[in-house]
């Protein structure tokens, strides 16, 4: 827990006007020097630290129990009245330092990147937005309340979506197509009130983007995301680059899997089973077993990760077990006062689960290895720095998925089967992207021509052996399975662009794991310190998402899964 020296030691937030105190504090601060401006910054940083850690656990009481009205009421008490008014100080403040005398004096690394931050921030900050803010973050969180109520029946026991979903792996094909149409069936039961809840979250984004003087979301999010390093251009390179040479191999993919499965029709309910019949891989059985060994993978790779996730264990930070009533997906909430975060997933049994612990595990590292850090902005960093350090872990420690699995032989499948989710990761991210693109682009459409430009862009970056006969309606709306589209617009292609970054990690571990390793903790040690491509630099690889750099990385994987496969 760091030392507060603004906020009193036992300060516990209860209403708006018990914390306004110390927002009129610091709004009266007279900066006369550089001390005093440094003062003032390390002030607003432990203020903000402390609402953001409290607004965290808010989120994360409620993602563990979206039933409880109690937790709903708590969460929505801060997104209703402590955001909306705090948001008001925010541009007076960044003014504050911008505007100030000294504001040149601050050239100690870090600071360039902040100050470039404040700026692009006072540029898009309009007061009329604030209400609109709250009304989005209110709408948002019915998507979570939406689909974490959906369960289902699988031989008459109820399961969430997530424990279904592994059954998906079962090697009888009848039972596998009967999971699958009871899923989607399920899902398509809430496809009205979420395609009513896009288009509200969508009318609400462009108006954000209208008060701020923006043509359309689209470029206001790209400057709220303080995106400095690209631009739309390079985005829809990177859609052209993954549709010529990804979805290719996507192609090679999908005719293996049909032939070695001796199928007419290869239907989306057989991607997930293994192709040559053997059963499910078990790589635990419980969440506190995923973990266990997981620490043991972590301490084998380096003691100082592990110790990571044992101090975290310590500190009760983790909910890993799926169940009714929990919100989907997975997260590592940073807590910026404690320091040490909460990792939040739906485990059910599968690699999957094992990629996602590890994955949010290199997340945690990252929030661990920034928590000193001077001030909240420099702990803060893009999802393109952040993303890079959980997909580059679930790479780095493929060789220690013996942990997970007493015979070599699943081991080895369980890396094919994640080397050919990242083939598909980088096509489904593009997918999603270049959807975005066109929704924001065109915010007045109907739900109609929604629909057919989601049709048009999926079968672009889809493989053509998959048969979709008969499951119009499910592909037309598995979008709405994406949960960023509604809770955090355009945070997706960081994923595709962190996914090139920790490939080529991987490359270089694979050459000197000793040397590449310490590059990558040297790279996220730096938090947000230095601008985006610096930090790429250091971890010993490009920030690059073109073609002819996609195309080389291709070719590395291409040639793992080759050796993987014949070890």
């Amino acid at each position: 827990m760091k030392q507060r020296t603004f906020l009193p030691a036992d300060f516990q937030l209860s209403t708006w006007e018990s914390v306004l105190p110390y927002f009129e504090q610091l709004s009266a601060t007279e900066i006369s020097s550089i001390a005093d401006l440094r003062a003032f910054c390390a002030n607003r940083s432990e203020l903000e630290s402390y609402l953001s850690e409290n607004f965290a656990w808010r989120y994360i009481k409620m993602s563990c129990d979206n039933q409880n009205e109690t937790l709903q009421t708590s969460y929505a008490q801060f997104v209703n009245e402590i955001m909306p008014n705090a948001s008001v100080f925010d541009d007076a403040w960044n003014k504050k330092v911008i505007e100030s005398p000294f504001v040149n004096e601050l050239t100690e690394t870090g600071f360039p990147v902040m100050l470039r931050g404040m700026k692009k921030a006072i540029e898009i900050f309009r007061e009329e937005n604030i209400p609109l803010f709250t009304e989005l973050q209110n709408l948002e969180t019915n998507y979570g309340a939406l689909t974490g109520a959906l369960m289902v029946t699988i031989k008459g026991e109820e399961k969430t979506l997530q424990q279904a979903g592994a059954l998906l792996e079962s090697t009888d094909r009848v039972e596998r197509e009967e999971v699958y149409q009871t899923m989607v069936q399920k899902r398509l039961t809430i496809k009205n009130e979420l395609n009513d809840l896009y288009t509200s979250l969508i009318e609400k984004r462009h108006q954000v983007a209208l008060n701020a003087g923006f043509e359309n979301y689209r470029d206001y999010a790209f400057a709220s995301l303080g995106r400095f390093d690209y631009g739309p251009a390079e985005c829809f390179e990177f859609h052209e680059a993954v549709a010529e040479t990804v979805v290719p191999l996507l192609n090679e993919a999908a005719a293996k899997r049909k032939e070695e499965m001796g199928l007419d029709s290869l239907k989306p309910f057989d991607k997930a089973v293994d192709p040559l019949g053997r059963g499910p891989l078990k790589p635990f059985e419980t969440g506190e077993e995923l973990l266990t060994k997981t620490i043991g993978v972590f301490d084998e790779m380096d003691p100082f990760l592990g110790n990571c996730l044992k101090e975290m264990v310590t500190l009760d930070r983790f909910d890993l077990d799926s169940r009714k009533g929990k919100n989907p997906g997975g997260y590592n909430y940073p807590l910026e006062e404690t320091g040490y975060p909460f990792i939040f997933m739906n485990a059910a049994g599968t690699v999957r689960d094992v990629v996602t612990l590890l994955h949010e595990g290199g997340h945690a590292v990252h929030s661990i290895l920034t928590k000193d850090l001077a001030l909240n902005s420099f702990r803060n960093f893009p999802s393109e720095v952040a993303e890079l350090a959980s997909m580059s872990m679930e790479l780095m420690t493929m060789d220690l998925w013996g942990h997970y699995f007493t015979n070599p032989e699943e081991a080895k499948r369980a890396k094919i089967k994640h080397l050919e989710d990242i083939l598909e990761t980088l096509p489904w991210v593009a997918t999603i992207d270049a959807f975005q693109h066109w929704v924001y682009e065109n915010p007045t459409h109907s739900v109609a021509q929604r629909e057919e430009k989601w049709n048009e862009i999926v079968s672009k970056f889809s493989d053509t052996v998959t048969d979709w006969t008969g499951l119009a309606e499910v592909r037309s709306n598995i979008w709405q399975k994406q949960l960023h589209l509604f809770e955090v617009p355009f945070y997706y292609i960081e994923y595709a662009i962190a996914q090139l970054g920790a490939l080529a990690v991987w490359r270089n571990y694979c050459q000197n794991p000793k040397k590449a390793l310490e590059q990558y903790i040297a790279a996220l040690s730096l938090g947000y310190t230095q601008p985006m491509k610096t930090i790429y630099a250091t971890a010993g690889i490009e920030f690059n998402f073109s073609k002819p750099y996609i195309q080389e990385l291709m070719d590395f994987l291409a040639d793992q899964l080759k050796k993987i496969a014949e070890s």
